[in-house]
């Protein structure tokens, strides 16, 4: 195999690999090139990395390399992680959010009663965008987790606290959810934090 091409495969193996890694001996058997050959691929592409100033390195970590990001890069990558501007929620997700918001803590089931529709992918999307929080179980057969708001909820929204949110009285029963949901996107738009650049 030509030397750029299995370099080339190299990389894109230690992609699909992810936090795993593979080691030396893995990469020769699924590209059948010597282990020298492999670990001189590997070191080529280490050396090309750091003297093109790429955003990813070559690392070793217990005998398995991987790609990593650059240390130096770290504070960009926070800004990423934590910026809920990054991807849209979805209208889901949104509805699921301001039943959290109003009515936490709250389980999924009792989440899916309101919205009445399954709710699990909206709840996972908002734990992953670190917007609720698992808080605790509910005294109930299964102790189902109980979901609520987090302190980054409140960071983005601009809160000092939940009990900022737009007045919480119209909502006695379900059938005002949307105007819940409505409240919360108006709270949103005056705090300038918008979801509406692509779908969750």
């Amino acid at each position: 195999m030509e030397f750029p091409k299995l370099k080339s495969i190299i990389e894109g193996l230690l992609f699909l690999a992810g936090d795993e890694g593979l080691t030396v001996k893995q990469i020769a058997e699924i590209v059948e090139e010597r282990t020298d050959t492999v670990t001189d691929a590997l070191k080529k592409l280490r050396e090309e990395a750091k003297r093109n100033h790429r955003g990813i390195q070559i690392v070793q970590i217990a005998g398995c390399y991987q790609l990593a990001t650059l240390p130096d890069h770290a504070p960009y990558f926070e800004r990423l992680a934590y910026s809920p501007t990054r991807t849209s929620l979805s209208q889901a997700a949104l509805e699921t959010l301001a039943i959290v918001a109003y009515r936490q803590p709250i389980t999924r089931v009792e989440i899916e009663e309101i919205r009445g529709v399954k709710s699990e992918r909206a709840i996972q999307t908002l734990v992953h965008k670190d917007l609720i929080e698992e808080t605790a179980r509910a005294e109930a057969i299964g102790r189902p987790i109980l979901y609520g708001t987090t302190k980054a909820f409140l960071d983005y929204f601009g809160l000092p606290g939940i009990k900022d949110l737009p007045e919480p009285s119209l909502f006695e029963n379900t059938d005002n959810l949307e105007e819940e949901t409505q409240l919360l996107f108006e709270k949103l738009d005056g705090q300038q934090l918008t979801f509406d650049d692509v779908p969750s």
